[in-house]
């Protein structure tokens, strides 16, 4: 079984009010880029991955006409992918959702939400105190994760969680006072929503159920300046409640040498791109013993994405984010 994640940049943007794919020469979220060429680019990434199950991050919206699970099976009709169903999950008001594409002959997959005594329902509120000062945080998620208990043709089951952390970056900073207290409270949000998922893992591990979480987890270990004030990455707290990613445990070594990368970010003013490893399918201990093997399709990295010129040439422009997908016996 092949799972995979994707967060496609500014998807949303390619459907109209009733969910129809828009394919025109007008410009997309993305730089330079119409929404037809984003939408070609994105088709062809998704036929070449071929995914039993894909988790899209941003995915279109869901609001008063909208309907994200509608959108993508369209989509996947338009360009006849075997991944004809969608499920998600609880929608969010920040037009990016979550949500499983999926090939209906291979898995069914549930949204079943859970929750248990120090780990509420995602769409819930979470109490922690991240600084020991004897003062709770309230939490809530602003894109809350997708949990599905998922049940393969051959009788596998597993719990699915979604995920997609807030960003750290300090949006609407106007000095740089403001750009630090904007960057510390982020991180702490996202800490605190990290130890939130890494407590549902727990909790669904004692129950001895096996474990897949993935997404953009806007996070990894060294990445800001801000991190040593907490001790610990995002990542680096989900490692630890029992869950495995080779891609993190190589940045996490002292000296990694080239850390892998899911994500390319253009510095106009530098002249340059910013790489990083953002993106994650993170297993529990239980699943490695099923021959798992991670691949990111990097159209740099990757020998097989580089000497494919149309498949480099999609994965540029159909987003800021590269797949990153799972082969695993199940």
């Amino acid at each position: 079984m092949r799972l995979a994640t994707y967060n496609i940049e500014w998807f949303a943007n390619l459907f109209d009010r009733n969910d129809s794919l828009i394919v025109d020469g007008s410009w997309s979220g993305r730089h330079d880029v119409t929404k037809a060429r984003q939408v070609e680019a994105i088709a062809k990434v998704l036929t070449a991955i071929d995914a039993d199950a894909m988790l899209i991050v941003e995915a279109p919206n869901t609001g008063k006409s909208q309907n994200t699970v509608r959108a993508l099976q369209r989509f996947a009709e338009a360009f006849g992918l075997r991944t004809s169903h969608a499920i998600m999950g609880f929608p969010n008001d920040t037009h990016q959702e979550l949500a499983l594409l999926y090939d209906p002959e291979i898995l069914t997959a549930k949204h079943d939400a859970r929750e248990a005594e120090n780990a509420p329902r995602f769409d819930a509120e979470f109490r922690i105190d991240l600084d020991v000062d004897a003062t709770e945080d309230l939490v809530r998620f602003s894109k809350p994760p997708m949990e599905l208990a998922i049940q393969t043709t051959s009788g596998q089951e597993f719990r699915l969680i979604g995920a997609h952390l807030k960003s750290k970056a300090p949006h609407g900073a106007a000095s740089r006072d403001e750009m630090i207290r904007i960057s510390i409270a982020n991180r702490r949000k996202q800490l605190a929503q990290a130890v939130w998922l890494g407590r549902r893992v727990r909790h669904h591990l004692t129950e001895q159920e096996p474990v897949i979480l993935l997404g953009d987890l806007n996070d990894g270990p060294g990445l800001d300046e801000f991190e040593h004030l907490f001790g610990r990455s995002s990542v680096e707290i989900l490692l630890q409640a029992g869950l495995y990613d080779p891609h993190a445990a190589r940045a996490l070594e002292l000296r990694p040498g080239s850390v892998p990368a899911t994500a390319r970010f253009a510095r106009p003013n530098e002249g340059r791109y910013l790489e990083a490893l953002l993106d994650y399918i993170m297993i529990s201990e239980d699943l490695r013993a099923h021959h798992p093997n991670w691949r990111i399709w990097h159209p740099f990295r990757d020998a097989a994405c580089w000497g494919n010129p149309e498949l480099r040439d999609a994965l540029l422009t159909a987003s800021d984010h590269f797949p990153v997908t799972l082969d695993i016996d199940l």
